[in-house]
């Protein structure tokens, strides 16, 4: 299972890691904290996010990992300890070897990369572990911040998805992105 492959995960200035019960406050300071930007295109980010809310997430996030159904992880600073977001490899296909790779980053550490080396990170991790031939971005579109991380992170732009995503309880478009592995199991 995936929790057996799973060690903290480290990139460029990042660690990813499962959340543990001590991450709760610091999460939900994060996402309250994220509510006016994040919180724009993820509806479970509000201004009210609560330590209860968190811990709740924790337990999905455990309960995937161990079913090998999902990868939601925090995205740390690199020793581990600051919460700077989440990233998530959900949606997983074993028999076609795709996912979706998700990703936010707190308002106050945003536009310094850290989403970009993230996204490196995981995907490197599904195409090496879990053996992912094809990882999907999808990006409720307008959401340039999370298109621009998607692009920077070396995902191919592959058109627009008419009823994508729901945002607000509301079918909208969204750009669709891709990653794939190269010969050298790193992506593009």
């Amino acid at each position: 299972m995936l929790v057996e492959l799973l060690e903290p995960l480290r990139g460029e200035g990042v660690c990813l890691r499962p959340f543990i019960p001590a991450d709760a406050e610091a999460f939900a300071r994060a996402a309250r904290e994220s509510a006016s930007s994040v919180g724009r295109w993820m509806s479970w980010c509000h201004e009210e996010f609560s330590v209860g809310e968190a811990r709740a997430w924790f337990a999905i996030c455990a309960a995937e990992l161990a079913a090998g159904s999902a990868v939601e992880l925090g995205i740390f600073a690199a020793d581990g300890g600051e919460v700077l977001g989440g990233i998530g490899l959900n949606h997983l296909i074993p028999e076609h070897k795709l996912c979706n790779l998700g990703y936010w980053v707190r308002a106050s550490r945003q536009r310094e990369g850290i989403a970009t080396h993230a996204v490196r990170t995981m995907a490197g991790f599904g195409f090496a572990e879990l053996g992912l031939m094809r990882i999907e971005i999808v990006v409720a579109e307008g959401n340039e911040s999370s298109a621009g991380v998607a692009r920077k992170a070396g995902a191919l732009y592959e058109g627009l998805a008419r009823n994508r995503l729901v945002v607000g309880d509301v079918s909208v478009p969204a750009w669709m992105f891709s990653l794939v592995p190269d010969a050298t199991g790193s992506s593009r």
